[in-house]
């Protein structure tokens, strides 16, 4: 039996991660000229590769990946080994053995895929993305996209620079009910909209140096440099490698409640029913200073009028998922924003009530609450009648997966295009930045066109962050 393919040297992975390198390095030639990625035509097969084995892709792999049509998995990768094993294993008979790779940039030279699943660690991705674009491969990438704003408009840029296809992740954009709510609130049916309210999410929490722990099987010295990615290379340790999505130098907040793993929805729902797409707040406000708290979000939680239905059984279960999860525990404090057009947001609810992955909207004759996989209004009759055509039938996963690729067949603009996941990843990034930087009651000015705030030298600071060496993010070219 043929063993998948094992890492490059240090020495060599150093080489062609560097720049200039990444363009010149034999590993890293594109099979196509850089700039334009082959289209399959109408009725081709996407040949799709996944980078990231974790929970998340095995999660999505099996109901919302392998059901698309015009899809097929042609590879599989991820920087440890026992993991690539384990997925093959889960899946037998999907795969052989020589369809797996510690190293995505040989998986992309050989198996030629159209297109790849950024599925890695939040911190990895823009540095795994960039690469995978300039080899020519278009794009779906797990949300949040990127671990700065600076990070997040670099993608954009290579993305439009190389002509790629790009979905992210934020998968309510794709569901037939929030289409239709959206609609009617931009069609006028709550009248003038007044009033956002969306939750007052838990922030990242700041990583502590501990003393190391031994590795876990498939886990070296060079393995770990790799998976630690731009970030400080730090002794290995479990809370590090397993749970990185509660730690800033990693993620944003990734928590169940956190300002990265639902604000992301929460706050990506805001800009599609609001129609802000592809801008952003031109005012912030910190109302309370930023202390670790609770959520208020308990397992005793029971459902109100403008909740979703707790029994909802979908195949992706979020909706009932919602009320079984025990409270956590954070950074949080409350804050408003203002767009240009006078709509005021307010991240305000607690986790035991209102929406977690959504938005309530108050216009002049009333509000509705878009929240996954049922609406709720006041008055009832704005959400009575919903069309069959906008009822959710499958997983939002199977529906955004199906929209990328029919993008990749046919040229067009995603539901959730990178420049909308820029958006929304942007603000939880605001958030959390005037939360460690703004003074209490003070309104901070931001430029959503330059991105950049317009009183706020400290904030202006956190909108980048060193990148180690190694692992600078290539250079457009």
């Amino acid at each position: 039996m043929k063993k998948p393919q094992s890492t490059i040297s240090r020495r060599n992975f150093l080489k062609t991660a560097a720049a200039a390198t990444v363009i010149a390095s034999p590993l890293l030639i594109p099979r196509h000229v850089l700039g334009d990625a082959a289209q399959p035509g109408a009725n081709d097969t996407v040949k799709v590769a996944l980078i990231g084995l974790g929970g998340r892709c095995t999660w999505l792999y099996s109901p919302d990946i392998k059901p698309v049509a015009g899809l097929k998995v042609v590879a599989i990768s991820d920087l440890m080994q026992p993991r690539i094993d384990s997925f093959m294993k889960r899946y037998n008979g999907d795969f052989k053995p020589e369809q797996g790779y510690t190293d995505f940039r040989k998986m992309i030279e050989k198996e030629k895929p159209d297109a790849v699943m950024a599925e890695t660690a939040t911190h990895q991705r823009a540095w795994v993305s960039a690469i995978a674009m300039q080899m020519g491969c278009h794009l779906y990438i797990e949300k949040p996209m990127v671990l700065t704003i600076s990070e997040g408009r670099y993608l954009v840029n290579a993305a439009r620079k190389y002509n790629r296809v790009t979905q992210v992740g934020t998968q309510q954009r794709s569901l037939p009910l929030c289409k239709w709510a959206c609609q009617q609130v931009q069609n006028g049916a709550i009248g003038k909209v007044k009033v956002v309210q969306a939750p007052n999410f838990v922030g990242p929490n700041i990583w502590k140096n501990q003393a190391g722990q031994p590795y876990p099987e498939g886990m070296n010295d060079e393995v770990w440099d790799r998976w630690t990615n731009q970030a400080v290379l730090r002794p290995y340790h479990s809370q590090l490698y397993r749970n990185w999505s509660n730690w800033r130098d990693y993620d944003a907040g990734g928590l169940c409640f956190g300002v990265s793993g639902w604000g992301t929805h929460s706050y990506d729902q805001v800009n599609m029913v609001l129609g802000m797409n592809d801008t952003g707040p031109v005012e912030i406000l910190l109302e309370e200073p930023c202390t670790i708290q609770d959520s208020g979000k308990f397992v005793t939680r029971k459902p109100t009028d403008d909740d979703y239905d707790p029994e909802y059984k979908a195949e992706d279960d979020t909706g009932s998922a919602y009320f079984r999860m025990a409270k956590v525990k954070g950074p949080r404090a409350k804050m408003k924003m203002w767009f240009a057009n006078g709509v005021e947001l307010r991240l305000n609810l607690d986790g035991d009530r209102g929406p977690g992955l959504g938005c309530i909207v108050t216009g002049e004759k009333g509000k509705i609450e878009i929240n996954r996989h049922k609406l709720s209004s006041n008055p009832k009759e704005l959400t009575a009648k919903i069309p069959e055509e906008f009822k959710n039938k499958r997983s939002e996963s199977v529906y955004h997966v199906e929209n990328w690729i029919d993008c990749i067949k046919t040229g067009k603009k995603c539901t959730a295009d990178i420049e909308y996941g820029q958006r929304s990843t942007t603000l939880c990034e605001l958030v959390n930045i005037v939360r460690a930087t703004a003074p209490v009651g003070e309104k901070i000015g931001w430029d959503p066109v330059k991105e950049r705030f317009t009183n706020n030298d400290k904030g202006n600071e956190m909108l980048t962050r060193p990148r180690r060496k190694g692992y600078e993010l290539p250079e457009l070219s």
